[in-house]
């Protein structure tokens, strides 16, 4: 099976999802990839990556190798997926399990870390960021 292809940031934007988006192809393409990730009998390999992802494909913003949203917007983003793969202590490049990487999220992450890891992040003012991580951290994948 190959793997699903994700970029730092976005494995813990998964757990926080509930629909708001960048456009409605991105927010369908989103769902898509969250209810695999949040189907508990589901266990697939991830890519971790720090680049555009799956996610990244149907979002208005991308260009051919970058995040195009804003002058400093690659960046901004790049920083935040290294933010969260040194955080849960995994190698940008490597397959892991799904199910090892919500492990690591449910034993690594705390709510209030997003104030660091996602720092400037224009989603985490809503909350549903930090609701997602601690539902995670309960055992509650499904989000429900």
């Amino acid at each position: 099976m190959k793997p699903l292809r994700l970029r730092g940031h976005h494995l813990l934007c998964v757990h926080g999802f509930r629909g708001m988006g960048y456009s409605p192809s991105f927010v369908e393409k989103m769902w898509e990839i969250v209810k695999r990730i949040r189907d508990e009998e589901d266990d697939f390999p991830i890519e971790v990556v720090a680049a555009l992802d799956e996610a990244c494909v149907a979002c208005p913003h991308h260009g051919e190798t970058t995040c195009e949203a804003g002058p400093n917007s690659d960046d901004h983003v790049r920083s935040l997926d290294g933010n969260v793969i040194r955080h849960l202590g995994l190698e940008a490049g490597k397959v892991y399990q799904k199910s090892e990487l919500i492990r690591r999220t449910a034993e690594m992450v705390e709510p209030d870390d997003l104030d660091h890891l996602c720092r400037h992040c224009s989603w985490l003012p809503y909350g549903v960021c930090k609701e997602g991580i601690a539902n995670v951290r309960r055992g509650n994948i499904a989000q429900i």
